[in-house]
Formats: structure tokens, sequence, C-alpha cells
């Protein structure tokens, strides 16, 4: 594929506000949670959920851009997607420990995880805020 075609490509591809991430956000709302912001810029990158009066960073990855093993082993795709996927997990890493040593509390969950559990998903997160409002207090 041509440099001009993968560009292309890759353009097309949502990276914000995803399906995952509206099902989330609406489930976590519908069990009172409030208080959190989209995208917004923290300690090491961006955050698609941030909880920040409670220092919760929730990220909603898809397996495949994440390295998800059904969907990525190393070795499996030569060059290009190889590496773009090795430092997308090393970005991940960074990021957690970026917010880890800010004091945040990470939680990531897979695209799919969400698509088949919203509900689920959203209990994770809350289980989390509820940690970190009792800390608080």
């Amino acid at each position: 594929m041509s440099r001009k075609g993968r560009s292309r490509i890759m353009a097309a591809i949502r990276s914000t506000d995803t399906k995952p991430e509206r099902l989330l956000r609406c489930a976590l709302w519908q069990d009172g949670a409030r208080g959190y912001r989209c995208q917004w810029r923290g300690p090491g990158g961006r955050i698609d959920i941030a909880f920040t009066r409670w220092k919760v960073a929730v990220f909603v990855d898809g397996c495949f851009w994440h390295g998800h093993p059904s969907k990525w082993q190393p070795g499996r795709w030569t060059g290009y997607w190889d590496e773009k996927i090795k430092r997308n997990i090393a970005r991940d890493e960074r990021q957690n420990r970026a917010l880890a040593d800010a004091g945040w509390t990470v939680i990531r969950v897979w695209d799919f995880e969400v698509e088949h559990d919203p509900v689920g998903s959203a209990r994770r997160v809350l289980v989390a805020l509820d940690a970190a409002r009792k800390a608080a207090a």
C-alpha cells in the first residue's frame, strides 16, 4: 500500500467519541456518574473519560490498536503495523505510569467488552470511583 493510501485510510478511522466510548458514557450516566470530562488532557496524554475530582482515568481501548492478544501477536504482521501496535502498547504503559505517579487510578476496558456488556464495564468504573471517594474522605 502506498504511503498516501495508508494515510487516507488512517485519517478515516475515528479515534475519539467511538461507539464503545459513547456506550460506556451512557451506562455511567444511567448509573448516576457525573462530573467526568471527555478527551481530557492529563498526565501522560489524553484520557478518554476523566473523573478529575477523584483522579480516575478510563480508557476504552480498541483491541486491534492496543494489541489485544486475539487481534495481535508480535510478528504476525511485518513492518509498519507490527511496529505501530508495539508503539501503541508502549505508549499505553507510559501513560499508565505517568497517571499512577500523579496519584490517578487507571481503568482500561476493551472496546468489545463495552459493546458486549456496557453496564458491567460501567460497574468496574463505579467501583474505582467509590474507592477513590472513600480514600479521599
